[in-house]
């Protein structure tokens, strides 16, 4: 956090809360991450009890979380899962030691907006860590491929009375550009409509299908239309 008296930070900065296996993981992550603009390192921890001591007590805006904490082999997805529920509001990516396919989708259903594998760039990372913040969901093109041939293998999911509603044309209109891979921003512009218009619509949208992320909504319009047109590499910003 910035010194008493000293300048402050500026209101896009992202306050990141950093947890690994070790101290030395979280020194080094720290370390290298002095390097990217925009970043502030509120706080650290290396056990899921202290992730959520540290959320607390420092409001982080992201969590960067080892798959692996002092908790034990893949404890990082727990508390990841454990921060959906309690923390809705800090966007958690996980740090995983491979591009392990199960490990990709594990991590989107425990709740990440995002992933990053250890063998990718510092550059990369500060990106990934800046796009979260924005309210994008961050992974490579095959990760998402991964994700969806998940998906295709299992049986459509069964929706309740709630999720039966249909969507209007206009949440049709959105729910489809969303798949596409278009954020907010350019879906506000493509409709001629506020940004936080495009926002009530995805909030209604969610509502009706029982959904409660851009990731749950890409999987589920590209379920009942599987070719929609070509989007990004990366699911989307801003929701």
């Amino acid at each position: 956090m910035a010194p008493k008296g000293g300048p402050k930070p500026r209101g896009d900065t992202v306050r990141l809360l950093v947890a690994d296996q070790n101290l030395m993981n979280c020194q080094l992550l720290i370390g290298a991450l002095r390097r990217c603009r925009r970043i502030e390192v509120v706080a650290r921890a290396t056990s899921s009890a202290q992730v959520l001591a540290e959320v607390q007590a420092r409001r982080p805006s992201v969590a960067l979380i080892g798959a692996n904490l002092q908790d034990g082999s893949l404890s990082g997805f727990g508390i990841v899962r454990k921060l959906r529920n309690t923390h809705p509001e800090v966007r958690a990516i996980l740090l995983l030691d491979s591009a392990d396919r199960a490990w990709v989708i594990d991590a989107f259903r425990a709740g990440a907006k995002g992933i990053f594998c250890r063998d990718d760039s510092l550059g990369s990372l500060c990106r990934c860590i800046q796009s979260v913040q924005m309210g994008q969901t961050w992974a490579s093109s095959e990760q998402i491929g991964s994700v969806l041939d998940a998906f295709a293998r299992v049986a459509p999911p069964v929706l309740t009375d709630k999720a039966k509603a249909p969507l209007s044309r206009r949440e049709r209109e959105v729910a489809e550009l969303v798949a596409e891979g278009f954020s907010n921003r350019e879906i506000s512009a493509q409709l001629g409509l506020s940004q936080h218009t495009i926002k009530n619509y995805l909030f209604h949208i969610y509502e009706k299908l029982g959904m409660s992320s851009r990731v749950d909504l890409v999987l589920y319009i590209r379920s009942v239309d599987p070719s929609p047109a070509d989007g990004p590499e990366s699911l989307g910003e801003t929701s």
